[in-house]
C-alpha cells in the first residue's frame, strides 16, 4: 500500500489530502482539508490571481497540518508527496509547488508532479464501491470544469497510463470557453454572484428549458470539439430584452433552464458521438460541471442505447470541484510507475501556467 500526500493550489482552493492506494482498488481518501476562496473573490466577480496566491501562502501549511492530523499520520510515514504544478495561475501554483518541494526535500521523500487535468481524470476512482479492475474499457472520460472541456478515450486503467496520457488520449476539446465558463459568464450577465454555475442550476428548477432558443455551436458530426462562444451573446441579448420589458425576474427560471439546456445539449451530443466513434463501453464525467443536476438527470435517462454497458460514472460531489485528494490519487498512480523526482532533482521542479499538456 502507498500513502501519498497531495497538495492542490492551482486556482482558488488551497487543499491538502492523504490517500492510500493499492493496485486495482479504489483509492481510499484518509483525509482532505480545503480552504475555498470563493467568498474572498465574490466582490470581484471572479478570481483575482494576486489575491489567490497571497491567500495560498497564508493557508497552505494549515491545510497540510490538518490533512496529516485527520489521517492520524506523521509526515515521516508518507511514501511520497504529490503536487499540482500545471496548469493554473502561476503565482498560485508556485505556492503549492514550493511547499511540496520544501517538504519532500526535508523529509527525503520522492516528489510527484501532477497535471491538474490528470487529477480530475482520476477523481472518479476516489472512494468508489465498484471494482476498478472490472470496469468496461475503453471508457470515454469527459473532463468538464471551469477551465476545460476535454474528451479522452481511456483504454487502460490509470496504473498503466503512459506519461503522455492526456496528449495521446485527447479526442475533443473546447475551442473557446469551457462549459464551466459558459455557466459562470452567463450567470454574471444575469447578476448572479460568482461562481455562477450553481445559481443557474438552482434557479432553473421548475423552469421551461424550451422557453428560449439558444445556439448549440458546432452541431456537425465531423468534429468532437465544443464551442460556447455564441451563447453569451445570445443570453445577453435575451436578458436585455426582458429587462426593457420589465419581465426578467418573472422569466428568470425559464431563462436559466434554457441556458442550462443549451450547455447540456452541447455536451451530451459530443460525448455520445465520441463514445460511439471510439467504441467506448463506459463513460465517466468529472470536473465541477459534473455536479450539475440537469447533466446528471439527462445522462441517467439517455445512456441506454449508446452502447454503454454500465450507467455513467461520476466522482462523489466533494471530488468534482478542485481538491487535493484527486492530486494525491494521480500522484499515487505515477508513484507506483516510478515517475517521480528525488533528492536535489526535485528542487528544479517549476510551475507551468499553460502547458501544451
Amino acid at each position: 500500500m502507498s500513502i501519498v500526500l497531495g497538495i492542490e493550489s492551482s486556482c482558488d482552493e488551497c487543499s491538502a489530502s492523504v490517500v492510500a492506494y493499492e493496485p486495482l482498488a479504489p483509492v481510499k481518501v484518509l483525509s482532505v482539508s480545503t480552504f475555498s476562496q470563493v467568498r474572498i473573490h465574490q466582490p470581484y466577480g471572479g478570481v483575482v490571481p494576486e489575491i489567490a496566491s497571497r491567500n495560498h501562502l497564508e493557508t497552505v501549511n494549515q491545510m497540510i497540518d490538518s490533512a496529516l492530523s485527520d489521517a492520524r499520520l506523521k509526515a515521516s510515514q508518507l511514501d511520497a508527496i504529490a503536487v499540482t504544478n500545471r496548469p493554473g495561475l502561476v503565482g498560485a501554483l508556485l505556492v503549492g509547488v514550493s511547499a511540496a518541494k520544501a517538504m519532500a526535500y526535508a523529509l527525503g521523500k520522492p516528489l510527484v508532479p501532477v497535471h491538474h487535468l490528470e487529477g480530475h481524470a482520476v477523481s472518479v476512482f476516489l472512494d468508489q464501491p465498484f471494482p476498478v479492475a472490472q470496469l468496461p474499457l475503453p471508457m470515454l472520460l469527459a473532463v468538464v470544469s471551469g477551465g476545460h472541456t476535454n474528451l479522452y478515450v481511456m483504454r487502460t486503467l490509470p496504473e498503466l497510463w503512459p506519461p503522455d496520457f492526456l496528449a495521446r488520449s485527447l479526442v475533443g476539446r473546447s475551442r473557446d470557453d469551457a462549459a464551466g465558463e459558459a455557466f459562470d459568464k452567463t450567470a454574471k450577465i444575469l447578476g448572479f454572484p460568482y461562481p455562477g454555475g450553481v445559481w443557474i442550476d438552482k434557479t432553473a428548477e421548475g423552469g421551461d428549458p424550451k422557453a428560449f432558443s439558444f445556439p448549440r455551436a458546432l452541431p456537425q458530426k465531423a468534429t468532437l470539439d465544443f464551442s460556447f462562444s455564441g451563447l453569451k451573446t445570445a443570453v445577453a441579448l435575451a436578458a436585455e430584452k426582458l429587462r426593457k420589458e420589465g419581465t426578467l425576474d418573472s422569466r428568470l427560471s425559464d431563462l436559466c433552464a434554457s441556458i442550462q439546456e443549451a450547455i447540456v445539449d452541447a455536451l451530451l451530443s459530443k460525448i455520445f458521438l465520441a463514445a460511439r466513434e471510439h467504441g467506448c463501453r463506459s463513460l465517466a464525467i468529472v470536473g465541477g460541471v459534473a455536479a450539475n443536476s440537469r447533466l446528471r438527470a439527462r445522462l441517467a435517462a439517455e445512456w441506454q442505447g449508446q452502447q454503454l454497458v454500465i450507467p455513467p460514472l461520476f466522482p462523489k460531489a466533494a471530488y468534482c470541484t478542485d481538491n487535493a485528494a484527486m492530486i494525491a490519487a494521480a500522484g499515487a498512480f505515477r508513484f507506483r510507475q516510478g515517475q517521480l523526482l528525488r533528492e536535489t532533482e526535485l528542487l528544479s521542479l517549476n510551475a507551468v501556467a499553460n502547458p501544451e499538456f
